[in-house]
């Protein structure tokens, strides 16, 4: 473990992986060590309880440790391939777990703070945060809770029909305008706030 502890800074991403596809559990520590803040943060940013994305966050490094020698660096780094497995472990555990809607401002203010800028921690940054959340309270009501069941629930558009009792097509449409508004006050802002 010394010599682990020592060289691990000096070790790609891509080695430390590679160590760990050889059932290496000291390299397996190592990934572990760079990566579980990022993971953890992903995991809360997309269930919002903490002890849940705990077990996500577990399961993420355990499915990194059966699949890390099928890794290929072609592909993606090593820091996309895991927080895409914690992305879509997240995702899973959401639609497995269906709870009650809250509202959409309360899942905007959960969200985690960014500390470096990372592809999991941008997600959290407060700006970004804020300006989406008002330019989501400028949209209707309807269309407003489509796109945040769509966008941070996960939620499908037969999903959001079902649980908002309404038509499939009227639930596309609701998506569709809401995502297309949303999409046009942000470029505007875009090319105003910078």
């Amino acid at each position: 473990m010394v010599l682990w502890a020592r060289r691990a800074d000096q070790l790609s991403d891509e080695a430390v992986l590679a160590a760990v596809g050889l059932d290496d559990r000291e390299a397996m520590a190592v990934l572990v060590r760079r990566y579980q803040r990022r993971v953890y943060g992903l995991a809360v940013a997309i269930i919002g309880d903490p002890a849940w994305a705990e077990d996500v966050a577990q399961q993420a490094f355990e499915r990194a440790w059966r699949h890390a020698s099928s890794f290929d660096a072609r592909r993606a780094a090593v820091s996309t391939w895991l927080l895409t497995i914690t992305r879509h472990l997240a995702i899973d555990a959401v639609r497995s777990r269906r709870t009650e809607p809250v509202d959409p401002h309360s899942l905007l203010e959960r969200m985690p703070m960014a500390n470096e800028p990372d592809p999991g921690d941008v997600a959290a940054n407060r700006s970004v945060v804020e300006a989406v959340s008002a330019h989501l309270a400028a949209l209707p009501d309807e269309q407003r809770r489509a796109v945040v069941l769509a966008a941070l629930g996960g939620r499908t558009a037969a999903e959001i029909s079902a649980r908002e009792g309404i038509p499939l097509g009227t639930a596309k449409t609701r998506l569709r305008l809401g995502m297309a508004k949303l999409r046009t006050s942000l470029a505007a802002a875009g090319g105003t706030d910078d």
